[in-house]
Parts: structure tokens; sequence; C-alpha cells
């Protein structure tokens, strides 16, 4: 694989993004159908929806789409507000202007009601996306301008053996090249604080480390219920502490270098955890209800591509930044192969080495950062959810 072969869309903040989509946006439950039909009619790849359900104002939802729609894979934002919602639009336009990214506010009760705003809607997408097209510019990127996310759902107990350690081997190779890796799911990595600390570049690292997993062990004995489902029994899995371990192999063997928060930027290469439970008493619920609002909060923090590893199988893509999906099982790949991007299952047959897959995946970012499309971005998959969720406190960056 060439990996000088690259090429990125160049922004306003000396980031550079391997996809240049249009970002519709409803701003509450009431603007999601004629959002939805504006990006259906316009059937155009680089046209993506996104949205806030909620009427109630949220700093955690504003923070989130603050950075959605300036993500560097974003290169223009049409708003959809119904017009009485709560949510700050007028702040959001403003700060992805003050980004340089063309953007509209198309308001429902202004336009006329769901026809016209539609047609408003789509002219609105039109002149935003021609505004950003005048704007692209495409210059070199090198690997080490990268930011690759990972989560795993769906895990069986193949997971933790083949499909996670692969996404580590993958991330060693990334970080040694500069980039910058983030891995996440603090709920899943109860009892596996102690060997993260152990990896730690600071003390302070180390502290932070061991306090976001403690807080996630505290939230979910509130909330009663842990992360780990039926799903992950029936698979093989059998117990929260098996699929930690599982799901701490993706983060690699190199340094952890901090830990941040939701919405927060990775402040350079190296190694983070993404610390995803709010704090203090649970409120809004889970933290993260499905696999879909973790990958949003990846691609908050600046993902560009997100490695998706899944045992028992997943189908999900994501809007924004492509995902690219990793069967740890060898039959689950083999039943799902249309979905799937790698075989990572190949390893328990003798077909394949952790080094191998890993590389393999490493080649794969690349092509996808080159244009090629994963399997979910072919066949249309950009899912997306933001719910309601408790902001932590501001807090000086805990990186080393």
């Amino acid at each position: 694989m060439n990996h000088a072969a690259m090429t990125g869309w160049l922004r306003s903040d000396g980031r550079k993004g391997i996809r240049d989509a249009i970002v519709v946006v409803y701003l509450v439950e009431c603007a999601h159908h004629v959002a939805r039909r504006i990006v259906d009619k316009i059937d155009d790849p680089r046209v993506q929806l996104i949205g806030f359900p909620g009427c109630y104002p949220n700093d955690y939802a504003l923070a989130m789409m603050k950075a959605l729609t300036t993500h560097p894979n974003v290169g223009g934002v049409v708003l959809m507000s119904l017009g009485c919602e709560s949510f700050n639009r007028e702040a959001l336009a403003a700060n992805a202007r003050a980004h340089q990214r063309p953007v509209e506010t198309v308001v429902i009760q202004h336009a006329g009601g769901t026809g016209p705003a539609i047609a408003v809607g789509i002219a609105a997408v039109e002149r935003v996306r021609a505004d950003a097209d005048a704007r692209a510019t495409r210059v070199p990127m090198a690997l080490s301008e990268l930011v690759i996310g990972t989560i795993c759902g769906g895990s069986d107990g193949t997971s933790g053996i083949t499909g996670n350690p692969a996404v580590g081997r993958a991330f060693d190779t990334l970080i040694d090249a500069g980039a910058a890796c983030v891995f996440e799911e603090t709920g899943e990595m109860i009892g596996c604080e102690g060997h993260m600390a152990s990896r730690a570049a600071t003390p302070e690292v180390a502290q932070a480390l061991i306090a976001s997993v403690h807080k996630a062990e505290v939230y979910y004995r509130a909330m009663g219920y842990g992360s780990f489902a039926p799903g992950n029994a029936e698979g093989g899995l059998s117990s929260q502490e098996e699929k930690s371990a599982g799901a701490y192999a993706k983060s690699g063997s190199r340094p952890i270098d901090g830990v941040i928060d939701p919405a927060e930027p990775v402040p350079g290469p190296g190694l983070y955890l993404l610390d995803v439970v709010p704090p203090g008493d649970p409120k809004f619920g889970f933290p993260n209800i499905v696999d879909n609002a973790e990958i949003g909060e990846l691609i908050a923090s600046g993902a560009h591509v997100n490695l998706f590893v899944t045992g028992r199988g997943s189908v999900v893509g994501s809007a924004i930044s492509p995902v690219i999906k990793i069967s740890a099982n060898p039959d689950t790949y083999r039943r799902m192969v249309g979905d799937m991007d790698v075989d990572a299952g190949r390893i328990l047959e003798g077909r394949g080495t952790l080094d191998e897959v890993g590389a393999e995946i490493v080649d794969r970012i690349v092509a996808v950062a080159q244009g090629a499309q994963t399997k979910s971005e072919a066949l249309g998959h950009c899912e997306f959810i933001l719910t309601y969720k408790a902001s932590a406190p501001s807090r000086p960056a805990v990186c080393a």
C-alpha cells in the first residue's frame, strides 16, 4: 500500500478531511422528517443527515454538534429548525462560520411548513454544496495526520482473541507512524484500570485512567445494568471480566498519552482514552445507548475513520466518518461478507496471524482515506444518534 498517496481537504484550522460531506442537521425531532426528506430527495452520499431530537437545551448536545459540524470530513452545513425549540441554532451556525464552513439555516415555521421547507432546504443544500466545492482545496495528507477511533459491538468469544488484538496491532503501527488513536468503552474495561495505568505516559494520566474506569463502575452499578448483553453470553463470553479483557486489547501496547472527553479534540499524536461516562449520579440514562452513539463521540473528537470489531455481526456505518467493520468470527464473516471489510476470524483457522491482519487493517485505513468506500458506505449506511447527556466539568487536558 502506498501510504504517501493520500490527499485531504484542507480546513481553516489546519486539519485535513478524507471526505467532504454536507451535513443536514435537524435541531429537534419535529424537524427530523423535513430534514430526512431533503437528504432523500437529493440522494447524494456526500449529503448526510445528523440531528438532535430533544426540545430542551443540553450543553453536551451543543458541544457535540459544534464539533461534528466542523469536523474535517465536513465541508458545509444546513441547519433545519422547527423554530420554537431550545437548541441554540445561532451559536451553532456562528461556530460553523467561524470555522469557515458555509452554513444556512432553514426555519420550518418561517418557510411555511413541510412542503415549502423541503424546497427551501434543497436549495440551501445546493448553495452550500457549491460554496463548499468552490472553497475546496486538496492537499497531500500523511498517515501521521489521521485520527482513528475504535469500538467493538456484538462481541462474542472470538472478539478478544482475533479482532480486538488485531486492531491493537494496527494501533501500534499507526502510533509509531505519528497518528492519533482513540479507544473508549470505559464501562467495558472494568478491572483493566491497573493495566492501563501501568501504560500511562505520566502519573497524572494514570490517575485519570483509574478514575475514569472507577466512575464507569459506580455509574453502571447505580443503573443496575452493566455493558453485558444476552447476545454476548450466547456468543460464548462468560463474564464482564472476560469481555473487558477482550475490549481492552483494542488499545494495543503503546503508552497511553491522555484521557479526553466527548467532543474534545485529540491534542496530538499518540493514544488516548475517550472517557464516555458523564460525571455525577446517573442522569439521562445510560451513557451511550447504542454503538452509534459511541461512534458519534469518537467522530466528535476528530476520528477520520472508526474501526468496529464484531464477533456476532453488525451492519452499521456512520455519517461523517467511514466505519471499517472487522469480523472476529470466521463464520460471521462468511455469513455477512457483504457487510464486513476485514476477516480477522481467519486467524482462528490458521489463515493469518495477528500481525498480518493488523497490517491489513492499516492498509484498509489508507485505502479508505484515499477514497475507497467501506462496505457500509457502499450499502448506504449513514447511521447517527445523539441523545441527552450530562457534560463533564471543564478540566485541564489530562495528557502527557
